[in-house]
């Protein structure tokens, strides 16, 4: 593939999407939304030969979990989609506005990026929020997924070239590194004449390789450790339910619980029950400070150096007990809190100390971590979840896919 011709034609596309109105973005998007429907069918083949080839390649189950395409994932795709057509159009927006001294009328006003490229992993409905966030704001996009993803990711851009064509939009708005050679990674991160921004999705090894060889700005997003923290004063039975949702209710998302810390003064409740609610499904990694409350566990094992260090995206849990919020909070410091993190409280000071403390995108006060999602934000989907503190954080919806530049009228005025 030449990666240069690509990014010429990604770069040209950029300028059509920029004049492009909200009607014939949105015409696109539902158009995008119909198609994934009416070619589930093949959608779905295609993903059955990717699960066939996973398995064989000794995937781990939640590496196909995240593969796996169905019906059911398929239509909240399309309904994802049709969500990104009834949100506002940020671009043209403005930020601010005033009046200078000698006249002038300014304002900040917002424009697409212009390229984006996405790098991701086995996670097939990537390509359709990408392709469709990125069209709504007007960005071309250069997408490169995973080599797990081939077939659903080459029928899943069939459709929305398909989709482009009939909204009368050039096929070079969303385009595809079909090889997988991590030759074409390295000559994609230096392809600054053309894109302007990188996103990686996936582990920290792809973060790494992103931020060490990028000559274009690079937004990390997606990778961290999940806490949660039952604090002395948490309703316990209620902590239970937030618990069992953020480990089991999909255990590969980036945004599920990998370890849990709990206050002294509660743990010899609270963890036998967890135990007993779990074990059928969750392998626990106890710190020593746990283990005498864990034995009964059906599963568990001692935590080595690193576990507390583990995305684990499986049905595996870390758990820690702690003497005090203090320590709670010392620890994620020590252990990459950066994603997403909650505290089990009813001590509103104990919440505003976690709130201020917790250098996490997303904190939560006596709610779930899966939360962390663009469509549970209201944004209609996401193209990454942003660790970092420059300009996005958290999920990244419409806007974060905005620059601004400065507009000045005047009646023909100089400086003098």
């Amino acid at each position: 593939m030449d990666l240069i011709n690509m990014g010429k034609a990604a770069k040209q596309a950029a300028f059509a999407l920029a004049t492009a109105s909200t009607q014939q973005k949105n015409l696109a998007l539902a158009i995008i939304a119909d198609e994934l429907q009416a070619n589930s069918e093949q959608i779905l083949a295609a993903n059955s030969k990717d699960i066939e080839l996973g398995r064989e390649a000794g995937l781990s189950e939640a590496l196909l979990d995240r593969l796996l395409l169905n019906t059911e994932r398929l239509n909240a795709i399309a309904s994802d989609v049709r969500n990104v057509i009834s949100l506002n159009d940020p671009v043209g927006s403005e930020i601010d506005h005033k009046v200078l001294e000698n006249g002038m009328s300014l304002a900040r006003r917002r424009v697409p990026l212009g390229v984006v490229g996405v790098i991701y992993e086995a996670r097939p409905n990537v390509t359709i929020d990408i392709a469709a966030l990125c069209l709504k704001t007007g960005n071309a996009s250069i997408l490169r997924g995973g080599k797990e993803t081939f077939y659903s990711n080459m029928e899943l851009v069939n459709v929305i070239q398909t989709a482009l064509a009939k909204a009368k939009l050039p096929a070079a708005c969303v385009q595809y590194i079909e090889k997988p050679d991590r030759e074409l990674v390295s000559q994609l991160l230096t392809l600054d004449q053309y894109v302007d921004m990188i996103i990686p999705r996936g582990g920290a090894g792809l973060h790494k390789m992103c931020k060490e060889n990028s000559t274009i700005p690079v937004i990390i997003g997606g990778f961290g450790i999940s806490h949660i923290f039952v604090d002395q004063s948490a309703d316990l039975v209620k902590s239970l339910d937030v618990v069992d949702n953020a480990k089991t209710q999909r255990p590969s998302a980036c945004n599920a619980l990998d370890s849990l810390l709990v206050h002294r003064q509660v743990a010899e409740q609270f963890l036998p029950q967890l135990v007993a609610r779990l074990q059928d499904r969750v392998t626990f990694v106890a710190d020593s400070s746990a283990q005498a409350l864990i034995t009964g566990a059906k599963q568990w094992r001692e935590a080595q150096v690193g576990d507390f260090d583990t995305e684990w995206l499986s049905y595996t849990l870390g758990v820690k007990v702690v003497e005090d919020l203090d320590q709670a909070i010392e620890h994620m410091r020590v252990h990459n809190a950066s994603h997403s993190d909650a505290i089990m409280t009813n001590d509103l000071n104990s919440a505003e100390r976690f709130i201020n403390s917790v250098d996490s995108a997303a904190v939560y006060v006596n709610a779930s971590t899966r939360f962390t999602d663009g469509a549970q934000f209201g944004l209609g989907a996401e193209v990454a979840v942003s660790t970092q503190k420059l300009h996005a954080r958290g999920p990244m919806g419409l806007e974060e896919l905005t620059s601004y530049k400065w507009v000045g009228k005047a009646d023909y005025l100089s400086r003098s």
